[in-house]
Order: structure tokens, then C-alpha cells, then sequence
């Protein structure tokens, strides 16, 4: 095909709802999880994170200084507040029965204090400092600089009677935008490296999931990552989303009424779509790395936030990508 048309963008759409999409099915059947095999190397991984956890922290916070104004001092040092909130978010507890926990292990922490510390931790702006801190060393103890990518969004339930993949599926994309689910959820958009299945940056919000995609793309700019291909679902094939990525190859299933017209980018993007279809699907595909991602997180975290204030929120979920990668070391 020496010219695309738009007319061959809906031929090959048609082409993959009707058979395309069931004979690449056929081609790449879901493998089995082997629960014994995974539980096995969840253990290996987890006790390489508390190994290597130590000495992050300290490198992480070691040549960290803050200048305080008047008023009282934190009780904690930063060090010790950053232990405390990462334990907080990983027992899955309440702040009262933390606080309660905190003082049980106090014989070996050294740390003891009210359940009103411990919630005050998660809107502290030196804890945030210190938690982007681990983020880029752990990022770059593990090399990554250029990647091939995935990304994509989920839901955390702000209460216990709401949950996010009951509503989705009931409103399908109009989930990520109603009304219906704003103040019931929070979004989280992250973009993975599919070698390491680390993520590289997130963003969240309580507004939509375009606003947390926004914040994780700002996020990436802040980390200086350079991404030769990104896989993205269908809320994100427009030319505008694909035209943000100029020197990445894109792999997205466009729209119905995909247009040309956008530029030299989304043209050979389309044209990759239309004229190698299949291996296009094979790395498109690999999107399904994020969605095991997200299965994974909310096994070890649960599906619901318990913090209510937006800010607290946000480090709450942060806290949880920090274990996502710390298990990935």
C-alpha cells in the first residue's frame, strides 16, 4: 500500500472486530498462572525489598535539609517518618490501629506515637521530597533511562461500598469522566517499563482520569526518562495524545472516526496499523502488562483509600507505587 486513506482505517477496524482480533486470540492463547510459582517468587521478591529498604532510605534522606521557620520541630527525623509511613500503607491498617501496631514494634523501632502522627505524615511536604527521592534512586539502581512502555489507569474506592471495576463496567469509558464517580473514586494513571515492570511515573486525581494521565506525564518530564515505545488503551488514540510522544512509537486501536490530517506522526501510526496489523496487535498487546500491574497492587493494598483529604490521598498512592517498584528491585 503505497498511500493510506481514512477509508482504510475503517476497513481494517471492520477487518478487526469481526475476525482479526479472535484469530490474534488464537495465535496468543492467556498463559496459566502457576499460583505455587508465583507465590515462590513474591517471597523472593519481598524479602529482597526489606533487604535493599534499609539503605535506601538512608540514602535517600541522607543529604536531605530543610529549613524551618517558628514553630515546633517534627518528633521524627525524616528517615524515621519515611519508614513509618511506607509501614503504615504496607500493614493495610487504620491510622488508631497503626498507632497501636507502632507501639507494639516500638521495643525494635524505636518509634511510638499517636495515630494523629502517623495521618499528619501523609500531608508532610519534607515526606514528599523524600518519597520522589526513592523514587528516581530506585529508578536508577535498576538503569532506567530508555524504555519501552505501557500505560494505563484504574480506580481506588474513597468508601468501602463503592467499587471501581463494578462501575466500569457498567458505565464503560463514561467511568472515567461522569459524574457519577467523582467523590466515589480516585484515578491513577502509570506508565510501566515492560522490562523491569517498574513504573517510570503516575499521576492522580479525583477529577478524571485525563487529569491523572496529565500529572504522570508532567511527572515524566520531572524524571528525564526517554520512552522509544508506549502502549496506551483506546480513551488515549487520539492524534493529540499520539502526537505527544513525537520520537516514540506509538501502539494504540484508533477510533471509529479516525481522521488524517495530524501531522506525519499519527500518519505512519496509522499507516503501521493498517499495513501490519498483526505484529502491530503483538506489541499493542503487551498493554496488558499494566493491567497486571494493577491486579497486583490492589492484592497486596485493596481496592479502597482510607485517607479522605485530596493531598493525603495522593501520598497514600504514591506510597503504593513505591512498593510496587521496591518488589521489582
Amino acid at each position: 500500500m503505497a498511500e493510506l486513506w481514512e477509508k482504510h482505517i475503517r476497513d481494517k477496524l471492520k477487518e478487526l472486530e469481526l475476525y482479526l482480533l479472535e484469530e490474534y486470540k488464537k495465535n496468543h492463547p492467556e498463559k496459566e498462572i502457576d499460583c505455587a510459582e508465583y507465590e515462590r517468587e513474591f517471597k523472593k521478591r519481598f524479602r529482597n525489598a526489606m533487604k535493599e529498604l534499609p539503605l535506601l532510605i538512608e540514602k535517600t534522606t541522607s543529604n536531605l535539609r530543610f529549613y524551618r521557620g517558628k514553630g515546633n520541630k517534627p518528633s521524627l527525623k525524616i528517615d524515621q517518618r519515611l519508614r513509618l509511613l511506607l509501614i503504615s500503607q504496607l500493614a493495610g491498617k487504620s491510622n488508631r490501629m497503626m498507632a497501636y501496631m507502632a507501639e507494639l514494634f516500638s521495643v525494635i523501632t524505636g518509634i511510638n506515637k499517636s495515630y494523629k502522627t502517623i495521618e499528619r505524615l501523609y500531608s508532610d511536604k519534607e515526606i514528599d521530597i523524600a518519597l520522589f527521592n526513592l523514587w528516581v534512586l530506585m529508578l536508577k539502581k535498576k538503569n532506567v533511562n530508555e524504555i519501552d512502555c505501557c500505560g494505563d489507569a484504574t480506580g481506588y474506592g474513597l468508601f468501602i461500598s463503592k467499587h471501581y471495576c463494578s462501575i466500569v463496567q457498567k458505565l464503560k469509558d463514561k467511568a472515567k469522566e461522569s459524574d457519577n464517580t467523582k467523590k466515589c473514586f480516585v484515578y491513577k494513571f502509570a506508565l510501566m517499563d515492560l522490562s523491569t515492570k517498574m513504573y517510570v511515573c503516575f499521576g492522580t486525581s479525583m477529577i478524571s482520569e485525563r487529569k491523572a494521565f496529565d500529572k504522570a506525564m508532567q511527572m515524566l518530564r520531572e524524571t528525564g526518562i526517554k520512552i522509544n515505545s508506549i502502549r496506551l488503551d483506546r480513551y488515549y488514540s487520539h492524534p493529540c495524545d499520539v502526537n505527544l510522544f513525537p520520537d516514540s512509537k506509538v501502539y494504540i486501536i484508533p477510533r471509529t472516526d479516525a481522521k488524517l490530517g495530524h501531522g506525519i506522526h499519527w500518519y505512519e501510526t496509522m499507516k503501521s496499523f493498517v499495513q501490519d496489523t498483526m505484529k502491530y496487535l503483538e506489541e499493542y498487546f503487551k498493554r496488558n502488562n499494566s493491567e497486571s500491574g494493577w491486579s497486583g497492587d490492589k492484592k497486596m493494598f485493596g481496592w479502597n483509600v482510607k485517607q479522605k483529604r485530596a493531598d493525603r490521598i495522593d501520598t497514600a498512592l504514591f506510597v503504593r507505587a513505591i512498593w510496587h517498584n521496591l518488589l521489582r528491585l
